[in-house]
This record gives structure tokens, sequence and C-alpha cells, in this order.
């Protein structure tokens, strides 16, 4: 197949270009050159910025585009708008995020309420707007394509090249050993995915032209958050004594869920992680095993030597809580 990615060369559009080649496909990749360019000599590289000068996609022709970089509605309206007759089967790349968290229960699935999708007089990129913003580009993009469209809502992406660090902060904690900040109620369920399983499904999807929207994340069975502490700190082999501190003490100390204990959300709010996955394990989504991401995650993590991350909570900050909490320990 001739596919185009709209990305493709930071975190999972990289990966969605490795599986691509992996299959044997032809590859054009359409991005800024502003992240890792001519990181595949063996694609066609165009570059362009999508935001104004899409010259370089008209009157060329692909069987599928893979769209991994909208974020903007009026941005992607004016990229459908030019590849609607140019391919055959468009998957756009939105996120677990479009829900409406006020209204979202255990166990929810793709039907769940939306978040009302932002307008287009918004320009830049706030936290608060990134879920009503990629419900109106899925809107933008099911208008223009009708019936062949893949929507694909990832969940938490974990894995090597994940610039948010948040998955890498817990490997590089537990790596480090000793006692351990463990957040939270430790049969709370989690849920994430490793970027790579995410890329290979979606070429399968784009392989046999599926339409439809699907949540993608996982595991398919259920992961509390010890058990994944515990079987993180045995293919890691290391020695890290868990802690256990409650959302209370925790939210009471001033500690900040997700972003300074990754994977932490407390119990009355949890059910951004707790979706229900059959549909998209019905069609076909496999994810490898949690002790393959985690021994990726931390060989890349140690080659790529970046001291700082942008995720967690310092280890002196991690220290105070833990003697505040437990001062006889």
């Amino acid at each position: 197949m001739k596919i185009l990615i709209l990305g493709g060369t930071k975190f999972l559009g990289r990966h969605i270009v490795e599986a691509a080649l992996a299959r044997g496909h032809e590859v054009t990749i359409f991005h800024r050159g502003l992240t890792n360019p001519k990181m595949f000599i063996q694609v066609e590289e165009l570059l362009g910025d999508r935001t104004g000068d899409l010259n370089l996609l008209r009157g060329r022709k692909w069987d599928a585009a893979i769209d991994t970089s909208g974020y903007f509605p009026q941005v992607v309206r004016s990229s459908v708008d030019v590849l609607k007759d140019a391919v055959q089967h468009y998957t756009f790349v939105s996120t677990i995020s479009v829900y409406d968290d006020q209204h979202l229960k255990s166990q929810a699935d793709e039907t769940a309420q939306l978040l009302p999708p932002a307008d287009d007089t918004i320009k830049t990129m706030a936290p608060a707007q990134y879920g009503p913003l990629k419900v109106a580009c899925e809107d933008v993009v099911h208008a223009a394509m009708a019936k062949r469209a893949l929507i694909a809502r990832p969940g938490l992406l974990v894995g090597p090249h994940d610039p948010t660090d948040r998955f890498t902060w817990w490997i590089r904690r537990i790596a480090r050993g000793g006692k351990t900040l463990a957040p939270g109620n430790p049969s709370r369920q989690i849920q994430f995915i490793d970027a790579r399983d995410v890329a290979d499904w979606i070429i399968t999807m784009t392989e046999v032209a599926q339409t439809g929207t699907y949540n993608v994340t996982g595991p398919e069975h259920r992961l509390a958050m010890k058990e994944f502490l515990d079987r993180t700190n045995s293919a890691l082999a290391q020695g890290a004594e868990f802690s256990w501190i409650d959302d209370d003490t925790l939210l009471a100390q001033g500690v900040s869920p997700w972003m300074e204990l990754p994977l932490w959300i407390p119990d009355s709010d949890n059910a951004s992680l707790e979706f229900n996955l059959c549909k998209v394990f019905k069609a076909g989504l496999s994810v490898r095993s949690l002790a393959e991401t985690v021994l990726d995650t931390f060989n890349w993590d140690k080659e790529r030597r970046q001291e700082d991350l942008k995720a967690g909570i310092s280890a002196v900050r991690e220290a105070e809580v833990l003697a505040r909490t437990n001062p006889q320990q």
C-alpha cells in the first residue's frame, strides 16, 4: 500500500512509520522538518507546514492517510479537503480525553458523552482545550470522509520515545530502588498502552480499510496500581519498597495527581482509567507484555542520557512526603 502519514517523526508517528515499513508498505511522511528530520531514509519525505501550504500534497494519490498531528479543526479541515479525493481511507489519531469527565462512569465505552467541540477561533493549545479541540477535529474528519474514516482514541501512550516522561518516571524511580511513594488505593485500576502496539493496530486497520471509532488503550484485563508497581519492580530486578499513602493524605500535602505522581488519579475521578475495551480487542488489538515495555523503556531512557524528566515528583519532595506521612520510618 501507499500510505501518507501526517507527522511521523516524534512518538506515535515514528512507530507508525516503522510498523508500515516493516510490513513492506510504501510510506510518504509530510511534516515540518523540526523533529528528527531525515530519520527514515527509506521513505519519501515532504517538508511543509499543514497550517498553511499543502501544495506538495495536491495532485497526489495514496491508498490511505494517517493523521497523527491534527490538533486544530481548521487545520484538519484544510488537510482533509485536499486529501478526500486523494485517499480511500483516512485514520485520525484523536484521544481518550474527548470524553466529558463530569459524566464519565467506570467501564464507559465509545458511546460515552463527549465534551462540547471547540470552535475554529481557538489558535493555541491550552490543556483544557485539548479534548474539545480533538472532538472538533473528529467532526471535521467525519464530515469530509463520510464512511471512510477510522477514529483512534488512544489512552496514555507509553514506551520508548515518549516525550512526556510520565511512564518513564516510574521506570526510573523504581530502578533507583529504596523506599518509594506508592499513591492512592493499591487496588485502583489503571490503563495505558505501548505506542508501538497502537501503531501496529493502526496499520492493521489501515490494511483492511476498517472504519469506526475505537478507544485504544490497555491492557485487555484489569490491572491494579499495586500489580503494576510489583511487576515493574520484578521486571527491573530492583528492590524498591513501596510505601502506600492514601488519596486524602497526598492531596492534603499538596501533591498533584498525574504529573507529579504519574498514573495517580484519586479514586473519585478514576473513571478515565477504567474504560471498557471490548470493542478494540475484538477488532484485533494485541498488546505486548508489561515486562517488555518496562525493559525497552528502561534501556531507551539510559541511552538518551537525559538527566531531568518533564514529569514526576522530585527525590527531595518525595522524601519529604514520606517523612511527614511515616515519621517513624
